[in-house]
């Protein structure tokens, strides 16, 4: 016991881990909380607007993240050499972020009647003005969080959603009574944009002048140009890898009942944070490889060692137990999604290894190699997922989830061991080597 709490202690010491644990342990966290919501708002709310909170949420969220989420790569690159410029870098983000998302939800409201009677909860003006702020509010919490992970501070973010996810849980029970019709998506928000003031005070008050004040004045701020041009390529691939998350689920929003897509959505999203746990450690890859490129085989090799001893276990225990975690939530859920969450929780094996690849491209600033890949496998999920509905219904999301993680994750083997061999070193290597990638 004692050697192991001193490899954790030691583990500590080393930012990757620590960055990488923080992370990890606010998934945990967001991932108990979040069952724990669902399940009160299961409890507390008809199956329809059960569905119908999750199905609106979940086009929140999408807006929310066209671009914000295109930013996390980039602001988990440059933020640690970003210098003075530092606080430019996390405005811009946010403007761009929370501009983008308001006018894809405003084309997105003004198209209403396409979209289903599911969302038609979000017609007339006052809801969608709510729907609207919401994107504007959730586009700058998603950066928040990179942010702090970027500046070296990913300790603080498990904290915080900790707090969100509490008095989230509180809202939502109170609204349950006052508000049957609508409360689940209230809920969400309101502590959501409560939550922005005390962490943008953290960041711009405190986190970025120690950051600014840290960094090394012979160091050269990254140009706005060279930030660009690793948007450019690396933009489009992030938007791709959006559609495996977010698009995907609306699309089934679509073509099932309120209920049944909530049924889907729970199975959905309990895989969704074990895939989280894989994604963890790689943004804490990317930032450490941004402060010290010459150490990214070795950080490459421990982020794989330390991703893979913690996500196995997690992915068995739900492979075993999918059907008593579900049967929590009802037998209905058990029943319609435990084949959905092992399929999904199986992918997760083969997305450690792309993550950590998407990662060490990342560090190396190689966004046209980043593109190829998130394009590529975007595409293999979209294509497989629609090819599979009409045979498979919802599950045809895991089984196309699984077969395109499985094939991107071979197509990709050879150019990621070169890089736990070699480094910075076989960069160039890999460029060689890698056509067969896109």
């Amino acid at each position: 016991m004692s050697n192991l709490w001193g490899r954790i202690l030691g583990d500590l010491r080393n930012p990757l881990f620590r960055q990488g644990y923080a992370l990890m342990a606010n998934t945990v966290v967001t991932g108990v909380l979040g069952m724990g919501y669902w399940l009160l708002a299961a409890h507390h709310y008809s199956p329809e607007e059960f569905g119908r909170g999750q199905a609106v949420i979940t086009a929140m969220r999408l807006f929310a993240s066209l671009t914000a989420l295109g930013f996390v790569g980039a602001l988990a690159r440059f933020l640690p050499v970003a210098g003075r410029r530092t606080p430019e870098l996390i405005l811009r983000g946010y403007v761009l972020a929370a501009a983008t998302g308001g006018v894809a939800a405003l084309g997105f409201l003004l198209t209403l009647p396409l979209w289903g009677k599911t969302y038609s909860v979000l017609s007339g003006f006052w809801p969608g003005l709510f729907f609207l702020a919401s994107v504007l509010v959730w586009a700058v919490f998603t950066l928040q969080d990179v942010v702090l992970t970027g500046l070296r501070r990913a300790p603080f973010v498990p904290v915080n959603n900790l707090l969100f996810g509490i008095v989230k849980m509180g809202l939502l029970v109170a609204l349950a009574g006052a508000l049957p019709s609508g409360g689940i998506f209230v809920s969400w928000v309101i502590p959501t944009a409560l939550a922005l003031i005390p962490v943008n005070w953290l960041i711009f008050g405190v986190v970025v002048p120690r950051h600014v004040k840290e960094s090394r004045a012979e160091q050269e701020p990254p140009r706005l140009r060279e930030v660009g041009r690793f948007l450019a390529g690396d933009f489009p691939g992030t938007l791709s890898i959006l559609g495996i998350v977010y698009l995907v689920p609306v699309v089934v929003a679509t073509r099932v009942g309120e209920a049944t897509f909530g049924r889907f959505s729970m199975a959905h999203t309990l895989a969704s944070m074990i895939e989280l746990l894989a994604m963890n450690m790689a943004v804490s890859l990317t930032v450490e490889g941004s402060f010290d490129r010459a150490r990214l085989a070795e950080n490459c090799r421990h982020a794989l060692r330390r991703a893979f001893l913690i996500v196995t276990p997690i992915i068995a225990v739900a492979i075993i137990a999918a059907p008593l975690i579900l049967t929590v939530f009802g037998s209905e859920f058990a029943a319609e999604g435990t084949t959905l969450l092992r399929l999904m929780a199986l992918a997760v094996l083969p997305r450690v290894l792309i993550e950590v690849y998407l990662s060490a491209l990342r560090a190396q600033s190689r966004a046209r190699m980043l593109a190829a890949v998130q394009i590529g496998l975007a595409v293999l999920v979209l294509v497989s997922t629609v090819a599979l509905f009409p045979y498979a219904g919802v599950n045809a999301v895991g089984y196309g989830l699984l077969f395109s993680e499985v094939l991107m994750g071979l197509l990709i083997l050879g150019n990621l061991r070169r890089i736990l061999r070699f480094g910075e070193r076989g960069t160039q290597a890999v460029t060689h080597g890698s056509a067969g990638v896109a």
